[in-house]
């Protein structure tokens, strides 16, 4: 069965929004990580928001440049779980149908590699919610950003976790790996 490995790079004051903050912690240490993540995913699975803002930004980035990640985001294949988008234009993206939750069981049951998500926000607490997210990857970032911090509302979901790995950068990033207590 796949795993569906969630990404979300966060501010020390809980900030998750916009991450454009992380470039200067982006070094060939992150990249590496950053890199044996997509290695070991075959799929992108974000809410709507998330996918505008992926679908503006990765098919302006130079494909023949391996250090930007465009060829694999502009490539791999992308579900988006949304209700109002229906004609998804960026390459290899694909709209879930029907109950979400239904929908990301039946890929998680499909031959493959992991699925990542990136960011948290309704998407991935209805998932969290449900039990089906392996893997949390908090890349906490020395900094603080100001702003509204966590987009989605945690207030209906308590989850147990267990720290399954950390990894601490020169650049003074934590990436904190939890999966779930029950497994």
């Amino acid at each position: 069965m796949r795993k569906i490995i969630n990404s979300t790079y966060i501010s020390l004051d809980g900030v998750i929004e916009d991450p454009s903050w992380t470039m200067p912690y982006f070094d060939d240490e992150a990249s590496t990580f950053a890199g044996e993540q997509t290695d070991s995913a075959d799929a992108l699975l974000m809410g709507r928001r998330t996918y505008e803002g992926f679908a503006a930004a990765w098919p302006n980035q130079d494909e023949s440049d391996p250090s930007t990640g465009a060829a694999y985001f502009n490539n791999v294949k992308k579900y988006v779980a949304s209700t109002t988008l229906t004609d998804p234009e960026w390459k290899n993206s694909e709209v879930l149908q029907g109950d979400l939750i239904e929908e990301v069981t039946r890929l998680k049951a499909q031959e493959g590699k992991n699925i990542l998500t990136y960011g948290y926000g309704t998407v991935t607490h209805a998932l969290v919610k449900a039990g089906l997210v392996d893997e949390v990857r908090f890349w906490i970032t020395p900094v603080f950003v100001g702003g509204p911090s966590i987009s989605a509302p945690l207030s209906d979901i308590q989850t147990t976790l267990t720290l399954a790995a950390t990894k601490v950068m020169k650049s003074g990033v934590i990436i904190a790996t939890y999966t779930s207590a029950a497994q």
